[in-house]
């Protein structure tokens, strides 16, 4: 690197180091995320324009211009108009951890709860905070537990992908392949961490694809993001303890911890994300499940202050995130967003992944991404339910994976719901009393859009079952004993990806007939 090149510049750029082997913008973006986030770049600090800081690295400008631009999206860097581009200002975070304890006896030194033990993987019980079946039931029943929709996708059921797109022949011909002639030792029984080979090709696509570093030896095969969930619960969570969910918020969550006796509580979401000042007082709290990429339903994406706020509230109380990625993949302008996990530099963050958002729900295939020293717990936990997950699933997913059909599959995905999103948005009904502005959207695969109040919002619903479309009530994603007044919970949840465009404009049209005429 030329001397005078690098003594010109606002930063020094010695020790960014590029394989030019690999995508060179994710590296570079990489690298410079981690320096913001270590300290070796503070606050304000001017950094270079991109022609001169391709020239000291001896890369394309492109590649600098697009690791930029995924630091503006995610908050690490902004531009300040006629005079360059600086690090972003970022909350004071907290110096690093020590390392987690692998030891696994009655609990971990770190704070594990007694009941994640190897002594007895049910759950803990005693004589004053028993969890009891129809307790258990009781707590269902009163947070209104139902069932996702069933029966072919309808305009606009919400969590489903656009499946009618998954190259199902491609699917099959892997699938006779596996079976043609197995290999007899994965017809045994199999490790209850998942398939070797899908856990590190998991791993390759988290690194490379969502700038998550983790290993394979971190993941662990569900069946399904829900399992995840309810496992973090069954291991982190006590009988009474405290566990923060998002309100409004994904209602299963708050019943895999409410099962297993926690004691909820709904805390705000604003345009940033959760509240964490309002998490930072609940002292019986030491675990949050948060919806960070797109909350469910609200469609927010939390902040980058934010995300460093709540790390830095784990770090603190000694606590765990629980953090779903559900539908992370679909981002509109750039590529997706780190994972919170991604920020963690203390074993705090929990990941959940699923693949039933870029293939299909019924697969029910997902995947954590855990903290080193709480592998082995969560592994044996699954031996005790289930065993392992159904082992030609994971074979042919792997294989999906190596030969590439995954990310052109995901590619494919993301640019149909790009073009439903933009149907429903261009053809939404204008003028419609008491629903108020569609919202940007630029992540998920559903948008909220705000309703006066809950009667009016029951109408609608109403009015739109009427004529087969389906529509989902904010209203029924709020915890009961929310202080949030009902009709400011009110509003409209609608799914874009499960059918064509062709199916969402007729589903458009019949909407417009009957909100436009009133119930007589």
């Amino acid at each position: 690197m030329p001397e005078s090149t690098t003594l010109s510049m606002p930063f020094n750029p010695a020790g960014i180091e590029l394989d030019r082997r690999q995508g060179l913008s994710r590296q570079l973006y990489q690298a410079l995320r981690a320096r913001v986030l270590d300290g070796r770049l503070a606050s304000g600090t001017r950094l270079p324009a991109s022609r001169d800081l391709a020239l000291a690295l001896a890369i394309s400008r492109n590649s600098v211009v697009r690791a930029y631009d995924q630091l503006y999206a995610e908050g690490f860097i902004e531009g300040r108009v006629g005079d360059g581009t600086y690090v972003a200002q970022l909350p004071q975070t907290v110096p690093p951890a020590k390392k987690l304890s692998t030891k696994i006896s009655t609990g971990f030194s770190t704070g594990l709860p007694t009941a994640l033990s190897t002594d007895g993987l049910d759950l803990p019980v005693d004589s004053s905070s028993k969890v009891t079946h129809s307790a258990a039931l009781t707590r269902i029943k009163n947070n209104h537990l139902s069932r996702p929709p069933s029966g072919p996708p309808r305009a606009f059921r919400v969590g489903v992908p656009a499946f009618d797109l998954f190259p199902f022949d491609v699917w099959a011909k892997l699938n006779a392949a596996f079976w043609r002639k197995p290999d007899l030792q994965q017809l045994c029984y199999g490790d209850p961490a998942g398939d070797a080979r899908l856990r590190g090709m998991i791993a390759a696509y988290l690194r490379s694809s969502r700038g998550l570093p983790c290993t394979a030896e971190q993941i662990v095969i569900t069946s399904g993001a829900q399992q995840g969930i309810s496992l973090c619960a069954q291991l982190l969570v006590e009988p009474g303890d405290g566990v923060a969910i998002e309100n409004p918020g994904y209602r299963a969550a708050g019943h895999a911890f409410a099962v297993v006796g926690a004691r909820l509580h709904g805390v705000a979401v604003d345009s940033e994300g959760i509240d964490c000042n309002q998490l930072a007082n609940l002292k019986d709290c030491r675990l949050t499940y948060v919806t960070p990429s797109h909350q469910y339903p609200t469609g927010v994406v939390m902040s980058l202050a934010r995300r460093l706020e709540l790390l830095a509230w784990a770090e603190r109380a000694q606590g765990w995130i629980v953090e779903d990625d559900y539908d992370g993949e679909y981002r509109y302008s750039g590529a997706p967003l780190a994972p919170l996990a991604a920020l963690d530099r203390h074993g705090r963050v929990l990941y959940v992944g699923t693949f039933g958002k870029v293939a299909f729900p019924a697969l029910r295939l997902g995947y954590l991404v855990l903290p080193p020293g709480l592998v082995d717990a969560f592994a044996q936990r699954r031996a005790v339910d289930v065993r392992h997950s159904e082992v030609s699933t994971q074979a042919v997913m792997a294989e999906f994976m190596a030969a590439g059909h995954f990310q052109r599959h995901i590619r494919r995905m993301r640019r149909a719901a790009l073009s439903r999103r933009n149907s429903l948005l261009g053809g939404w009904p204008q003028d419609i009393a008491g629903i108020g502005p569609l919202p940007a959207v630029a992540a998920g695969l559903h948008l909220t859009v705000a309703v006066e109040n809950v009667t009016r919002e029951r109408e609608l619903i109403e009015l739109a079952r009427g004529v087969d479309v389906e529509i989902n009530a904010l209203s029924s994603y709020w915890l009961e004993d929310s202080t949030v007044p009902v009709d400011r919970r009110a509003g409209l949840v609608l799914g874009f990806a499960a059918v064509s465009e062709q199916a969402i404009e007729a589903a458009l049209q019949r909407l417009r007939t009957v909100w436009c005429t009133p119930l007589t």
